[in-house]
């Protein structure tokens, strides 16, 4: 699945890619489209991506 962010000047895809593995499910997020004068932008991606991550592993943590 992928969608476009498009917000402020920042023009990027960002693809969810789901792999089957023997113990569950492989999630891959990648976000492309940032410019070379965009590193504001990328420095924030960088900072946000892990705190999803984090607040979604306590979500699926609570899944029975």
């Amino acid at each position: 699945m992928s969608y476009t962010w498009d917000a402020m000047g920042l023009e990027s895809v960002v693809t969810l890619t789901l792999t089957p593995t023997s113990t569950g499910t492989l999630l891959r997020v990648e976000q492309t489209g940032f410019r070379p004068d965009q590193q504001a932008f990328y420095q924030g991606a960088k900072a946000g991506w892990p705190r999803f991550f984090a607040a979604l592993d306590q979500v699926l943590g609570r899944i029975d």
